[in-house]
């Protein structure tokens, strides 16, 4: 009898440690997945973005364009992109706004709707 209860210890405690172990796999793996999952959702900005560049394909690097085509500044923004991206905390238009103004509010479009706001990048 004595070697039947120390059996049923053995398999309680083993199986309570699978549990465990499970269980921690379960957490890490769901942790893991979850963050992968908000990276991949969120539209991705490169690290280093040369904006410079964007704009000299974008209006010849003019970052005060105003060409009547709809598009104003360096990163040529729609009036309403400048809008939803915060541009009216620095000026009207981004043709009013300085190169550094522009930068911000395009890295803010940028994390909004990804690159895809600009054909040359």
């Amino acid at each position: 009898m004595i070697s039947r209860r120390n059996d049923r210890r053995g398999d309680v405690r083993g199986a309570r440690g699978r549990r465990i172990r499970t269980a921690a796999v379960t957490l890490v793996a769901a942790t893991t997945l979850g963050a992968m999952g908000e990276a991949v959702a969120a539209p991705s900005v490169p690290l280093r973005t040369d904006w410079d560049a964007i704009a000299a394909c974008e209006s010849s690097g003019n970052w005060q364009a105003n060409t009547g085509n709809g598009y104003y500044g360096g990163l040529q923004f729609a009036r309403s992109s400048w809008i939803a991206a915060g541009g009216l905390k620095y000026a009207p238009r981004a043709d009013l706004a300085t190169r550094a103004e522009q930068i911000a509010v395009a890295e803010r479009l940028a994390r909004l709707q990804g690159m895809s706001a600009w054909g040359c990048a």
